[in-house]
C-alpha cells in the first residue's frame, strides 16, 4: 500500500511527487509512466524556455505560480548543475498597428509583478539587430533549459528520497474501494500490475481525462491535441538570434505566435505553427490515430472552437503546409530569414482542455473526486512553475486527502 500514488512521469507528475515526498518523507510514495523514461511526451518536446509570466491575467494560477515558478527553476537548476541561461527574451512590435497590444501587454506585466521595460527601436536594435520592429518590451527574467534533464533530477531525487519510480506501465484502470484506490497497470510485453494507494493524483497531460474517466469521473473538459511545428535555423544563420525574440500575439487567437527561440545546446527555433494533432501523441502531419482523431472531431467543444477561429486556423494550415507561407510569417520580424535558412525540426503536441461549449480552458484546473486528484489542464508555463504546480497540488489537495483517510 502506497499512500501517494502519481500518474504520470511528465515534469507536473514528478515535481507533485517530489514535493509531497519532501513535505511527508516517511510516506510512500510511487510514480507510474508509460514510457521507459521520465518526461518523454509534452516535457521534452517542449521549446525549453523559463517564462516569466508576462502573458497571464494578474492574479491567476498561471501568472502567480509561473512568477515564483521562474525563480525556483532557476534555484533547482543551479543546484543540481543543470545548464541553463537567464537570458531575456524581447516581444516585438513589427509595425504601428501592434503598440497598442504591446503597450496593453506591458501593463499586464507590471501588474504581475514583473521586472520589464519598454524599449525603442535604438535598444530594440542593440538587443537584436537583425530585428525589425517600432517598438518592444525587454523581459529579462526569461531563460532557457532542457527540461528533460530537469526531470531525471526530480527522478533522481525522488528516488534518493525513497520514492519509487515505475517505468513501461501504462495505467488502464482505477478502482476505488474502501480503503484506497487500485491503480491497474500493463507493460509493454502485456504483463499486468496494481498498486494500491491511499491518494491517486493523475498527472496524464495528453491523456489526463481518458485516465479520469478510467475511474469512472467526467473532469467537464476533453483534451485536444494540438501540434507545434518548428524549423531550425541553419548553423552559419544562428547567429542572426541573440536570445529569444517573440512577436505580440494575436489578442483573438489562444496562442503566441511564430517566435526565435535559442536553445540551450546552441541551435535556433523558429515556431511554433500550431495545428490540429491528429493523435494526442502526433509529432508529425503522418502520425494519425483513429480513435484520437475521431474524439476530437466529433466533440462540440472543438467543432465550436474550429467555427470560432476558422480564419486563423486556414492560416495556420497553410504555412504548416507551405514552406513558403511560413517564412513570410517570420520575414515580418526578422526580413533577413530566407527558405534555405530553415530546416525542419522536431515538434510537440499541446495537450489543450477544452470545454463542451467550446471554450480553452486558460489557466491550470486541478479538481478532487473521492480518492483521485485530477490534474485537468496544465499547459505552458507548466514546465516553468513545474516546482510551485507541485506545491500547490501537494498543499491543497493531496494534504487535505491524506490526513482525512488516515
Amino acid at each position: 500500500m502506497y499512500d501517494v500514488v502519481i500518474v504520470g512521469g511528465g515534469i507536473v507528475g514528478l515535481a507533485t511527487a517530489h514535493a509531497w515526498i519532501q513535505r511527508e518523507p516517511r510516506q510512500r510514495v510511487a510514480v507510474v509512466e508509460k514510457e521507459p523514461r521520465v518526461g518523454e511526451h509534452q516535457t521534452g518536446h517542449n521549446s525549453g524556455v523559463i517564462h516569466s509570466g508576462i502573458y497571464y491575467k494578474p492574479g491567476s494560477l498561471k501568472a502567480r505560480l509561473a512568477r515564483e515558478g521562474n525563480r525556483r527553476m532557476v534555484a533547482f537548476c543551479r543546484k543540481h548543475g543543470i545548464a541553463h541561461e537567464v537570458c531575456g527574451k524581447v516581444i516585438v512590435a513589427a509595425d504601428e498597428s501592434e503598440r497598442a497590444g504591446l503597450l496593453r501587454l506591458y501593463q499586464r506585466g507590471l501588474d504581475n509583478g514583473l521586472q520589464i521595460r519598454l524599449i525603442g527601436q535604438d535598444e530594440l536594435r542593440e538587443l537584436e539587430p537583425h530585428v525589425r520592429g517600432v517598438a518592444a518590451i525587454h523581459v529579462p527574467m526569461t531563460g532557457i533549459v532542457n527540461y528533460r534533464q530537469v526531470c531525471e533530477a526530480l527522478a533522481d531525487d525522488i528516488r534518493q528520497a525513497g520514492g519509487e519510480i515505475w517505468l513501461g506501465q501504462e495505467v488502464v484502470g482505477l478502482v476505488e474501494r474502501g480503503d484506497g484506490v487500485v491503480v491497474q497497470t500493463r507493460g509493454d510485453r502485456g504483463q499486468t500490475a496494481e498498486y494500491h494507494a491511499r491518494l491517486v493524483v493523475n498527472c496524464g497531460g495528453l491523456f489526463s481525462d481518458r485516465i479520469a474517466r478510467l475511474g469512472g469521473v467526467d473532469t467537464g473538459v476533453r483534451i485536444v491535441p494540438f501540434r507545434g511545428e518548428y524549423y531550425e535555423l541553419s548553423e552559419e544563420r544562428r547567429h542572426l538570434v541573440r536570445n529569444l525574440i517573440y512577436p505580440v500575439p494575436d489578442p483573438n487567437f489562444p496562442f503566441l505566435g511564430v517566435h526565435f527561440t535559442r536553445m540551450i545546446d546552441g541551435r535556433v527555433d523558429v515556431g511554433p505553427n500550431a495545428v490540429l494533432a491528429f493523435r494526442r501523441e502526433g509529432y508529425t502531419k503522418w502520425d494519425v490515430n483513429v480513435r484520437d482523431l475521431g474524439e476530437s472531431l466529433t466533440f462540440p467543444g472543438f467543432r465550436r472552437l474550429a467555427r470560432k477561429y476558422w480564419r486563423q486556423g486556414v492560416a495556420e494550415m497553410i504555412r504548416s503546409y507551405s514552406k513558403r507561407a511560413f517564412v513570410r510569417n517570420v520575414q515580418r520580424l526578422m526580413p533577413e530569414i530566407t527558405e534555405d535558412d530553415l530546416r525542419p525540426a522536431p515538434a510537440g503536441v499541446r495537450a489543450q482542455a477544452l470545454t463542451r461549449d467550446g471554450q480553452l480552458v486558460d489557466d491550470f484546473a486541478v479538481i478532487r473526486q473521492g480518492r483521485v486528484v485530477h490534474v485537468c489542464n496544465a499547459p505552458s508555463p507548466a514546465a516553468t512553475a513545474s516546482l510551485c504546480i507541485g506545491e500547490y497540488i501537494a498543499s491543497e489537495y493531496v494534504a487535505p486527502a491524506v490526513s482525512h483517510a488516515i
